[in-house]
């Protein structure tokens, strides 16, 4: 059965969704323009982040998760509302962070929620425009004393 125009867009706003959490999560920055429009935002202050436009956002994330190398984002429960060429989707989350303690075993916490992101459609396909993240659960917790760089 062939796809239909709505199920390619689809598809296409997922691989951006998919390759934000590969970016984020391997720190990949310079994939950041195939995720993000020009004029975008994200607002990451669910988490006791940063809020503002996309590229110096990014690299408040980028610093925030230094001292967390390693990563592994789950995006999941996807929903796609399309109107020509714009878009909402809605997706849960699933964070763990880790990094290693002296004594050889990993400190996780994690951190879940959903994303609410605009995207738009242009000549390079479809771009997140605006992305807001609700970070709903923590497991785990932060070490006694730890400060979110700046």
């Amino acid at each position: 059965m062939p796809l239909t125009e709505r199920d390619e867009d689809c598809r296409a706003i997922e691989q951006v969704l998919y390759a934000y959490a590969w970016m984020v999560d391997q720190r990949k920055w310079e994939l950041m323009d195939t995720v993000f429009a020009p004029q975008a935002t994200i607002d990451y202050s669910s988490t006791g982040g940063r809020k503002g436009p996309y590229r110096p956002t990014l690299e408040w994330l980028d610093r925030a998760l230094k001292p967390w190398p390693l990563n592994l984002h789950h995006i999941t429960n996807v929903s796609i509302e399309i109107r020509g060429d714009q878009a909402n989707s809605r997706c849960y989350f699933a964070a763990p962070m880790a990094r290693m303690k002296p004594d050889g075993s990993q400190e996780v916490i994690t951190n879940a929620g959903y994303y609410l992101d605009n995207l738009v459609r242009g000549a390079a396909g479809w771009r997140i425009s605006e992305r807001v993240c609700h970070q709903t659960i923590m497991i785990g917790q932060l070490p006694r004393g730890y400060v979110i760089p700046e």
